[in-house]
């Protein structure tokens, strides 16, 4: 449900904006190496970004349901505190309702939703980061990233094309899975696949890169899909009008504007 979800999403979206850094020579042998540069690529491209972003919500049955807002998004330093806001524009009964991430590197990040329909600002609290953003099938969390700081990395696998890395929490009661395991293009540094396992050792959950483009000089994954192999349902996410470096000033990432925020910035119109 924003200098990545990606200054990727989404992604989720995250999102929700992703970019990309230059491969090296010959192959990386640190993880926390490999795992920095993912996380620059992946959340820091530009020093700020925005994206209009399409999520399509198919359930087991092939149901669809579209929800359409701008993300933005804005960094305090590279790899540190950062800014994400989101505004919805479709459907008409979610139109208007604000999403908002002030994101803290080594303590927990502030999150509010705003409901035009009930005029009411909700504090969304730490626990429930992995819940489902909006009735999709990404999660709160997948918006702005998880700290690479909540993790214990190992290289697990190196291939011609992607470092294969497992993550496992250092607070396994805090989240919902037992481990995940990213694959980080060689090229890009960008995460083209994830997928987490519950503690029976099943994996439960994918996250793929679909589709990558290089938008002013960051290459930036403008597709992606998250499946719960548990439900059979999936989420789309498609990002469009894709821009960085914009210059946007730090009070539009206020929690007073989220009742009233400045549209203007939320335009993707030349």
């Amino acid at each position: 449900m924003i200098k990545t979800l990606p200054k990727l999403f989404f992604f989720l979206c995250a999102l929700l904006l992703v970019g990309g850094m230059d491969a090296t020579a010959q192959d990386l042998t640190d993880v926390h190496t490999i795992i920095d540069r993912a996380n620059l690529a992946a959340y820091y491209a530009g020093d700020d970004g925005r994206a209009l972003t399409r999520l399509t919500i198919v359930d087991a049955q092939g149901r669809e349901r579209i929800r359409q807002f701008t993300i933005l998004r804005r960094d305090v330093e590279d790899g540190g505190d950062q800014s994400y806001a989101v505004l919805f524009s479709r459907p008409a009964d979610v139109r208007g309702t604000v999403f908002l991430v002030q994101k803290h590197v080594g303590e927990d990040d502030d999150r509010w939703l705003y409901l035009p329909s009930l005029d009411l600002v909700k504090r969304i609290a730490a626990g429930d980061k992995r819940t489902s953003f909006v009735g999709s099938d990404f999660y709160y969390e997948d918006v702005s990233g998880r700290a690479p700081q909540e993790d214990e990395h190992a290289l697990i696998e190196t291939t011609d094309t992607q470092y294969v890395i497992k993550n496992t929490p250092l607070d396994p009661g805090s989240v919902e899975f037992a481990s995940w395991t990213v694959w980080v293009d060689k090229a890009t540094f960008l995460p083209m696949k994830m997928e987490y396992v519950d503690a029976a050792g099943d994996v439960y959950r994918r996250i793929e890169s679909l589709a990558v483009e290089t938008v002013a000089g960051y290459p930036t994954v403008t597709q992606m899909k998250v499946s719960d192999l548990r439900t059979g349902g999936h989420t789309i996410s498609e990002m469009r009008s894709i821009a960085y470096d914009l210059g946007i000033p730090e009070q539009v990432f206020t929690e007073r504007t989220l009742r009233n925020p400045q549209r203007e910035w939320f335009s993707t119109r030349p």
